[in-house]
């Protein structure tokens, strides 16, 4: 009886133990590179959703830096990572299979639309004949930055560029960092320009413009160019940099700007992504005031420009504020039920 009851002791404290590591799980973030809006951002969500979730639900979120969007798809797919920011054609990308997603994932749930990506193509002044978006066509050989490799800045850039008919493989010598060093670079006069999409503003661009001021030129857009782009992805509208916004900026700037998007794992419990969508919009105010990036996200518009269905926790949280969800954005998970029904 005595070895029984030792033995019932020990498998109680394994379950609790057991128990306590599954409610702790430490959940991943990841963001993109640290010298643009991703991580910064990314941080500010974990950091807010453990100060909020850890100790009364057992929910820890931490944020990691990554080379961006693409490396993002990867890591959530290997799960690697729980949780991941995306830029909006890469969530519509990733569930349908196309552009530099080779496969659809269909692991993948939608939580939120975030803030909006800015478009940023900057040139140097002594290059930017119009201002405009098309003055890339005129580059003879002159060293460019799309982004990182396999970044997210690289794969939209790279879709904007042939989109718009330039042939950059051939007018540009490209280059491949991150934002910061790509920054350092401008600086250095070792490259000509530089895509650099972010929440505005971004700290790269601020410190470049700070240096350097009027000789450089971020592009601004026409109307074509953004319907051409617009074409088979409905995902940017303009976007307005007003005067102030980047040092020695002067003048209005008209871009354009897309939605990035928080994705999650389907297999990530209900309870913990309507835990975390509903601490990012209570606490939408600490969130602005932690990155102005941030300024622009609404809780009206959450759910635009979502590429993969919602998951289950963040439907649960939208009805619960009264948003009204597309059909689109609805999948019917499988039950265990219906799994052995099956036969699964």
């Amino acid at each position: 009886m005595k070895n029984i009851a030792v033995g019932l002791i020990f498998a109680i404290l394994l379950l609790s133990c057991g128990d306590e590591l599954s409610r702790t799980r430490p959940y991943i973030l990841t963001t993109a590179t640290t010298g643009g809006t991703y991580y910064p951002v990314g941080v500010a969500i974990a950091t807010i959703a453990h100060a909020q979730l850890f100790e009364s639900h057992g929910i820890s979120l931490t944020a990691i830096s990554s080379a961006g969007s693409l490396e993002n798809v990867k890591l959530l797919r290997d799960n690697q990572a729980q949780f991941a920011i995306l830029q909006g054609p890469f969530g519509a990308w990733s569930w349908n299979g196309e552009g530099p997603i080779s496969s659809p994932q269909t692991h993948m749930r939608s939580v939120s639309a975030l803030w909006q990506n800015v478009e940023h193509f900057v040139l140097l002044s002594e290059l930017a004949v119009t201002g405009e978006i098309m003055d890339l066509d005129n580059l003879d050989g002159e060293r460019y930055v799309l982004g990182a490799r396999n970044s997210g800045a690289e794969q939209t850039g790279r879709f904007i560029l042939e989109t718009l008919g330039i042939d950059y493989e051939e007018k540009f010598t490209l280059g491949y960092m991150g934002y910061g060093p790509t920054t350092s670079a401008i600086q250095d006069g070792n490259i000509v320009g530089m895509n650099i999409p972010g929440g505005a503003p971004v700290s790269s661009i601020t410190q470049a413009y700070a240096l350097l001021g009027d000789r450089l030129t971020i592009l601004s857009w026409t109307q074509e160019a953004l319907d051409k782009i617009n074409a088979k992805y409905p995902l940017w509208d303009w976007y307005e940099f007003p005067p102030g916004t980047y040092p020695n900026q002067t003048e209005l700037i008209r871009t354009v700007a897309s939605p990035n998007v928080l994705v999650t794992r389907a297999d990530i419990p209900e309870e913990v992504v309507y835990n975390i969508t509903k601490v990012i919009w209570e606490n939408l105010a600490t969130l602005q005031d932690i990155h102005g990036a941030t300024k622009d996200m609404r809780l009206e518009i959450a759910i635009d420009g979502l590429g993969a269905p919602l998951h289950s926790g963040a439907i649960r949280y939208y009805r619960e504020v009264g948003l009204e969800i597309p059909a689109r954005l609805i999948l019917e998970e499988p039950t265990e039920e219906l799994n052995q029904a099956a036969g699964v």
